[in-house]
């Protein structure tokens, strides 16, 4: 029988009720915190999640979790969790930290206490005065909220949103996480005509055509789980499979990457070429005031400049102004815009029919979803 862990989904604020639902949907039941989820599943379990979560920024198996309000609970709490289970002999380990509203406020001491304590239970098991830390790496950290601490063993490594596409970087990029919630929060699917008509290095456009091909977020990218003793072996090498098995030919549907600026056109190309993707989106030079294209019931989905971006408010006022003219001569199509500019409504022209605050590299925006009318089903063909 598989062994079960009790795992952690770390989530920027406000996209937690997304991340939920994709673990959900991935046959995992799971509670939600604030910038956590918390379930329990195996080893395939955990190479699923990395490699299929695209709103989730970590894996973390939670090793334990107590209370502390002492150096003295701190270490003997630590010690107390089955380190040996976990870490082989050669393990290297370091310890992240962080306290908040806690006794325990000194991070580097927190750090240098959990790790002394786990040095102490892995040579009294291997019977060792000095572990070499020469192995594979088992990044952990501690977690100190209101005196309750919690151990986890990061299984991602790098940061989820780190696909592996996206290599060079223009200004002001999203991360890659957000463009994919900004997609699952439209409800869209690859039925329907897509669009970002200010895609920058194009980051929403290929998060919409993965999803819509159903290309896994991780399918390209190496995790630190990977060389876990413990897991099974060949569990991640089984899952990518599996998900390679899934990937979906290119749609007819369109999906459109414009910008004004040539430069970001061929970094967003250059970017969808890396992903995999390049085949599923037409990317164009075109500046957003002229988009009108002659196809119904579509998704337009962006992340226009906002002022401290761009430097010049003025110039972003115009823009929102140009956005909502173009959102009048597209009756039939869905608008989805993240901005930080709190007159963006009026600007716009109009209030927009559901409003979501979300944070843009912890600055605070809110999601506008201006709702356009469904496609009519289609009817069946006549026997």
């Amino acid at each position: 029988m598989s062994t079960t862990y009790r795992v952690m989904g770390t989530t920027p604020l406000g996209l937690e009720a997304i991340a939920a639902r994709e673990i959900r949907q991935l046959g995992y039941e799971c509670t939600v915190e604030n910038g956590r989820i918390d379930f329990q599943t195996d080893a395939k379990g955990i190479a699923r999640c990395n490699l299929w979560l695209r709103t989730v920024d970590r894996i973390l198996i939670v090793v334990g979790e107590f209370t502390a309000t002492t150096f003295d609970e701190l270490f003997e709490g630590t010690k107390a969790l089955p380190w040996s289970d976990l870490l082989p002999r050669d393990a290297r380990f370091p310890v992240e930290g962080r306290s908040v509203k806690s006794q325990l406020s000194s991070v580097p001491a927190c750090q240098s206490i959990v790790k002394k304590a786990i040095v102490d239970k892995l040579q009294q098991r291997h019977g060792e005065g000095w572990l070499s830390e020469s192995g594979d790496l088992y990044p952990l950290e501690v977690s100190i909220l209101k005196d309750v601490v919690t151990i986890t063993l990061d299984t991602s490594g790098a940061g989820l949103h780190k696909r592996g596409y996206r290599t060079k970087n223009g200004p002001a990029p999203i991360k890659e996480t957000l463009a994919a919630a900004l997609v699952l929060l439209s409800r869209w699917e690859p039925h329907r005509p897509f669009a970002d008509i200010l895609c920058g290095t194009g980051t929403i456009a290929i998060e919409a055509a993965m999803y819509g091909r159903h290309v896994a977020p991780g399918l390209y990218r190496s995790f630190s789980a990977e060389h876990f003793d413990f897991l099974e072996e060949g569990i991640f090498e089984e899952v990518r499979k599996e998900a390679q098995s899934k990937v979906l030919p290119k749609s007819d549907v369109p999906i459109l990457a414009y910008d004004s600026d040539p430069q970001a056109i061929e970094l967003a190309q250059y970017h969808a070429r890396q992903a995999g993707v390049e085949d599923s989106i037409t990317f164009n030079v075109q500046e957003a005031a002229v988009f009108y294209p002659k196809i119904d019931y579509g998704c337009l989905i962006s992340n226009p400049p906002y002022g401290e971006r761009l430097g010049d408010d003025q110039s972003v006022r115009s823009l929102y102004q140009e956005l909502g003219q173009v959102a009048k001569v597209l009756p039939t199509w869905s608008f989805f815009i993240i901005t930080s500019h709190p007159q963006f409504e009026r600007l716009f022209g109009k209030r927009a029919e559901k409003k979501r605050k979300l944070y843009n590299a912890r600055m605070e925006c809110q999601y506008y979803q201006y709702l356009g009318p469904l496609p009519p089903r289609q009817k069946p063909a006549t026997p």
